[in-house]
């Protein structure tokens, strides 16, 4: 049974890249443009995994990941950020709050599926 990423991004095009990239290394992908559903959507989904933007209106990913790891119900699923902000204090700030991993955008298919495949297999 191959293994569930969600995939958390406000941008359609680079939810469709990461969701083709995923699929083709063999992982399941879902997404979801709106940060204020995640919680709703990984109670029913039961991800693996969460890749989640950083930059999103509403909620960002900073804020979604600290959520996340301080909820009982979903503080154990791993989160990788993923974003366009690559600055080394953003990179230690999202996993001051408790992200799992970072991917910097742009990245390329080998960038991407080698972080997931380096926290979850």
């Amino acid at each position: 049974m191959a293994k569930k990423i969600l995939i958390v991004d406000d941008s359609p095009a680079e939810s469709r890249l990461m969701q083709s990239l995923l699929q083709t290394a063999g992982y399941s992908a879902i997404s979801l443009s709106d940060p204020l559903r995640i919680e709703q959507v990984a109670a029913t989904e039961r991800p693996n995994l969460i890749l989640l933007d950083v930059v999103m209106p509403g909620r960002n990913g900073f804020q979604a990941c600290r959520d996340l790891k301080r909820s009982q119900e979903f503080s154990a699923i791993p989160i990788v950020l993923v974003s366009s902000k690559n600055g080394e204090s953003d990179r230690f700030w999202g996993l001051q709050q408790g992200a799992d991993g970072y991917v910097i955008k742009p990245f390329t298919g080998e960038q991407l599926v080698g972080e997931v495949h380096r926290v979850i297999g």
